[in-house]
């Protein structure tokens, strides 16, 4: 058996709080690796950039890419404790070409600017999982709360997004928690959430994010590892019973056969079939819920 670990909600939300060093480590290797995703057909030529975003607590480095022509919904991107990095550029460049405008964020700004990782991290080295523990230790909350309003602030003044739409937000691994806490903060806005691997989204403490349900107007899709289901069987139910007594849409699905951090396509843990199943039902969410 491998030696687990039990995180506090900063540090469990990359990996669902009980996963082990083994695992970490599998996840890790194939970090820089990036897999082509395919392409669409009649994909939107787009344009993208690096930019610099304001906030009250400095600035935080970020990638913007859209298409071309028109205004487009907003989507923003919560990445995993990996940070921003070409993987989830070509994520976020690929969601551009379905027609969005999409903004990828480094939410570990307030400490370094990317890369926050080594291309090739390896958590069953002491050294290098302290120093990541230590980045997702800086992020709390509050900051969620900060970094959310400067952001979606931030899209409202792109010529590139069309306001009248509702827009988006996803996250994946610790990520996850702050999509819940965009969708409350600024419900009139945030039409759309999708989870991917989420950890830490339904705890048994005072600021688990599921508790901010009841504040949202957002459509949701929670796409959840089969083994983070393994380690938490009762989230996915909370989750479930959350949603039903506010009365909004969300799909909660277990992903058969998908390891925690199965959807980045830089993970060695990368599923192809399953990642893009549940890119398919995010596609469709938005669909819906953006018009």
């Amino acid at each position: 058996m491998c030696e687990k670990d039990d995180f506090d909600e900063m540090y469990a939300i990359s990996r669902a709080r009980d996963l082990s060093r083994r695992q970490f480590g599998a996840l890790t290797l194939g970090v820089g690796l990036t897999a082509m995703l395919p392409r669409l057909a009649d994909a939107a030529e787009t344009t993208e950039s690096e930019v610099d975003i304001k906030t009250p607590d400095g600035t935080c480095d970020a990638y913007i890419v859209h298409p071309v022509k028109g205004r487009h919904p907003a989507v923003l991107i919560w990445p995993d404790i990996f940070g921003l990095r070409p993987a989830f550029r070509q994520m976020g460049k690929r969601l551009a070409e379905s027609g969005y405008t999409v903004l990828v964020i480094n939410p570990f700004y307030r400490t370094k600017k990317a890369p926050t990782a080594p291309e090739h991290p390896d958590f069953n080295d002491p050294a290098t999982r302290q120093a990541m523990f230590s980045l997702a230790g800086t992020l709390s909350p509050a900051t969620a709360l900060t970094d959310a309003t400067a952001f979606v602030g931030y899209l409202d003044t792109q010529p590139a997004v069309d306001k009248k739409r509702k827009m988006g937000t996803t996250g994946y691994c610790m990520g996850g928690p702050f999509v819940f806490r965009t969708a409350a903060a600024i419900p009139d806005r945030v039409g759309a959430a999708a989870t991917f691997h989420g950890g830490g989204l339904a705890t048994d403490k005072p600021e688990s994010p599921h508790l901010l349900i009841p504040k949202m107007k957002a459509h949701f899709l929670v796409a959840i590892a089969e083994n983070d289901d393994a380690s938490q069987p009762d989230a996915k139910n909370i989750l479930k019973e959350s949603f039903a007594k506010a009365k909004l849409p969300a799909e909660i699905e277990v992903y058969a056969g998908a390891k925690h951090g199965w959807c980045p396509p830089d993970s060695q843990v990368y599923n192809a079939e399953q990642a893009e199943k549940a890119w398919g039902r995010m596609m469709v969410l938005f669909k819906t819920a953006l018009a």
